[in-house]
């Protein structure tokens, strides 16, 4: 069972910057897409930014110029640059990694999350 670990997150005034960590650690065959998604209290979980294996990103119009997501595949890591960070950001912050995993003799379909990490900006 491939298991998510995230690390980075805290309490930043407006206007800092903060660098989220996961790391993929299991019986990993190939790691595709990996992405961060936030859930504020109160609202909806929202894909935050994302990328494939092939480096592409895409990112929310709400964060896109202010947050970078980047990849260690060597590493089976995904970061999210957070800079010029808004109270609006402030959220519980998941990542997620879809790929395949190692199942006895054949590789299966996994899709898995991390436990969260609080991000809060004060004003």
């Amino acid at each position: 069972q491939v298991q998510l670990v995230e690390s980075g997150g805290g309490l930043v005034q407006t206007g800092g910057a903060l660098r989220l960590s996961c790391a993929a650690s299991g019986r990993i065959f190939r790691l595709n897409g990996m992405g961060w998604y936030r859930q504020a209290p109160g609202k909806q979980r929202e894909l935050v930014a994302s990328i494939n294996s092939r480096g592409t990103t895409n990112y929310a119009d709400s964060v896109r110029g202010r947050f970078t997501i980047s990849r260690d595949n060597a590493k089976n890591t995904v970061y999210l640059q957070m800079n010029s960070l808004k109270t609006e950001d402030t959220a519980v912050y998941y990542c997620n990694a879809d790929g395949s995993e190692i199942d006895g003799y054949s590789p299966r379909a996994f899709n898995s999350w991390g436990q969260g990490t609080q991000v809060t900006v004060s004003s």
